[in-house]
C-alpha cells in the first residue's frame, strides 16, 4: 500500500508547552539525542543498539529503542516495501524519534535506511548535534554468511525483490558520527565505542 501525499494546513500551529525539552532533559540528567544505526541486513544494528540500550539503562539513563521489524507491526503496518513506502517508513520514524527526543530521551533506532537522502531527511528534523549517525560497518560477505533470518538466501533465489545489498543499492554513510567495525570487534567493544562517543558529545556524563 502506498502512502498518502502529505498535505500542509496553514491553520495547524505547533503549540509550545511550559514543560519543554530542556526541562525534561534536565530532569533526566542527560541530553536528548537520536542515535541512528544504519547498515546492511544482518550487520548487527539491532543487536548492538539493544546492548547499548541495556548498558545505558544500567547507568541510569532514559532511552527508547525503535526497531525496524517492531515498527512495522503497528505504526507502519500499512506500508509495503516499494521505494515510496520505504521512504515514508523512514519519514514516520524520523518524526517519531523527534518527538521522543523532545521528551528528553536518548532514542536508538535500528533501520537499514539505505539511502543517504533519507537519513539526511531525518537529520534535518533535529537540532544541530542531536542526530548521531552510527554506521554498523559490516561487509556484505559477513552479513550474508550470518543471514540470521534467511533473507539473503531468499533474495539470491529470487524470492525477495529489491533486497538491499543484492538487487537494491545501499549507500554507506560518508561521514558518520560513529563508525563501528562490527565485523572485527566484540559487542562489548562496540558498545564501549558508542558510550565514549556519547560522553565526548556530553550526551551522557
Amino acid at each position: 500500500m502506498s502512502s498518502a501525499p502529505k498535505v500542509k494546513d496553514d491553520n495547524i500551529v505547533w503549540h509550545q508547552h511550559a514543560v519543554d525539552k530542556h526541562l525534561r532533559a534536565e530532569l533526566k540528567q542527560q541530553k536528548p539525542a537520536v542515535l541512528w544505526f544504519t547498515g546492511l541486513s544482518g550487520a548487527g544494528k539491532s543487536t548492538i543498539a539493544g546492548a547499548l540500550e541495556t548498558r545505558l539503562a544500567q547507568l541510569g539513563f532514559h532511552t527508547y529503542l525503535l526497531d525496524g521489524d517492531n515498527v512495522r507491526h503497528g505504526l507502519c503496518s500499512d506500508l509495503g516495501f516499494s521505494e515510496q513506502d520505504r521512504r515514508e517508513n523512514i519519514r514516520r520514524i524520523g518524526e517519531l524519534a523527534k518527538l521522543m527526543a523532545d521528551a528528553g530521551l536518548i532514542v536508538l533506532t535500528a533501520f537499514i535506511s539505505p539511502h543517504r537522502a533519507e537519513r539526511q531527511m531525518v537529520r534535518d528534523l533535529l537540532p544541530e548535534g542531536e542526530f548521531i549517525e552510527v554506521f554498523v560497518n559490516t561487509s556484505l560477505d559477513v552479513c550474508e554468511s550470518r543471514d540470521p533470518k534467511g533473507l539473503y538466501k531468499k533474495a539470491r533465489a529470487g524470492e525477495i525483490a529489491n533486497f538491499t545489498g543484492i538487487d537494491s543499492t545501499y549507500e554507506a554513510p560518508e561521514s558518520p558520527e560513529i563508525d563501528l567495525p562490527a565485523g572485527e570487534a566484540s559487542i562489548n567493544e562496540l558498545v564501549d565505542l558508542c558510550l565514549e562517543a556519547l560522553r565526548q558529545r556530553t550526551i551522557i556524563t
